[in-house]
């Protein structure tokens, strides 16, 4: 185990996740729904696929000898998953990204740490015990930070003209931001549903004598093959709605830049899951310590690029002060979440 080796990955994968929707910024002439689901192409089928097949040779044995029911389950875990994914890409499309994904990565935490045990019958437990008052008191604080970031929003919103705000965000909408926020939030915490749900084909891969490391590969494609479902039907539906299914291959339009950047966004944000896996075996008895990581690099590369790309640009110190606090809160939130964590295994 190397901790320090652990942190770098987490590092890398949460600099992939906070900036895999930079590429998709730099398609042009297209509709948001066509770069949309050409990046998913790669991110929830071809890149799981292939990384799997390299890591797992018995993928598709794997899949094959697996009942119907975890296939079942897994699979539709990944559809609800998908839409939380769905709305999470509108995030950024209406509040940009360090904003976008301050609040939808926020709201994640917060749900995906409540939803689970509610469901398995397990929150008055949470309640009694010092571990569960810790890890509520994290949720907490984080709806405080996205309290305080949505402040920060409201705020640039009063100060910042139509025509500033359209500088770094085309689509700048801080109501609907918001409201596809919550849902992204709550509907992302199915993805641990669809992993409980794929264990037994964990299992079956290290059965296989998959390594460790890449046992939920096999997992991941059944998952994301949800996600690319349920996105790929709102997409096509927004492309015969609004007339852009010619998106595809209008030579007016830059189609082999767009193409290259949907891809590399797709491939940068399923890397995130790669390297979250890696580092978490890295880090030995710190490892109830990923997550936090893992979420913490996220909000922190993600406000990065949000400034990089001019985001913020006009907004007063104090609006940029109270983004700042808020993402602190935030980053103190799922360390508190974490730690809490760590104390159930005590």
């Amino acid at each position: 185990m190397n901790p320090f080796l652990g942190i770098f990955f987490h590092a890398v994968g949460g600099f992939a996740a906070g900036s895999f929707y930079l590429p998709i910024k730099k398609i042009k002439e297209w509709s948001w729904e066509s770069g949309w689901i050409i990046n998913g192409f790669f991110a929830w089928l071809i890149a799981p696929i292939f990384i799997s097949m390299i890591t797992v040779p018995e993928t598709f044995n794997i899949l094959s000898a697996i009942d119907g029911n975890s296939i079942f389950w897994t699979y539709f875990f990944g559809v609800l998953w998908g839409i939380g994914g769905l709305t999470f890409g509108m995030t950024m499309r209406y509040l940009g990204m360090s904003l976008g994904m301050a609040l939808a990565l926020g709201l994640t935490a917060a749900f995906g740490t409540l939803i689970p045990p509610i469901y398995n019958g397990q929150f008055s437990e949470l309640t009694q015990s010092s571990s569960g008052k810790i890890v509520l008191l994290g949720i907490l604080v984080c709806l405080i930070g996205i309290a305080i970031c949505g402040r920060a929003g409201i705020l640039k919103d009063k100060e910042l003209s139509p025509e500033q705000k359209k500088v770094g965000i085309k689509e700048f909408n801080l109501k609907k931001g918001v409201i596809v926020a919550l849902f992204a939030g709550i509907m992302s915490a199915c993805f641990a549903f669809g992993m409980a749900a794929g264990k037994p084909i964990a299992d079956l891969a290290l059965q296989h004598d998959a390594p460790v490391l890449w046992q939920n590969g096999p997992v991941f494609i059944i998952i994301l093959l949800g996600g690319l479902t349920s996105n790929f039907l709102w997409c096509i539906g927004l492309n015969i709605k609004n007339k852009t299914y010619k998106d595809y291959t209008n030579t007016a339009t830059p189609l082999k830049t767009n193409y290259f950047f949907a891809a590399i966004a797709g491939i940068t944000w399923y890397c995130q899951f790669m390297f979250y896996g890696m580092g978490s075996t890295q880090m030995g008895e710190h490892d109830f310590a990923s997550w936090t990581l893992h979420m913490a690099f996220i909000i922190f590369f993600s406000t990065l690029w949000g400034i990089v790309t001019k985001e913020w640009k006009g907004a007063s110190k104090k609006t940029i002060i109270t983004l700042s606090t808020g993402l602190l809160v935030l980053v103190a939130a799922t360390i508190l979440i974490g730690v809490g964590n760590q104390l159930v295994e005590h």
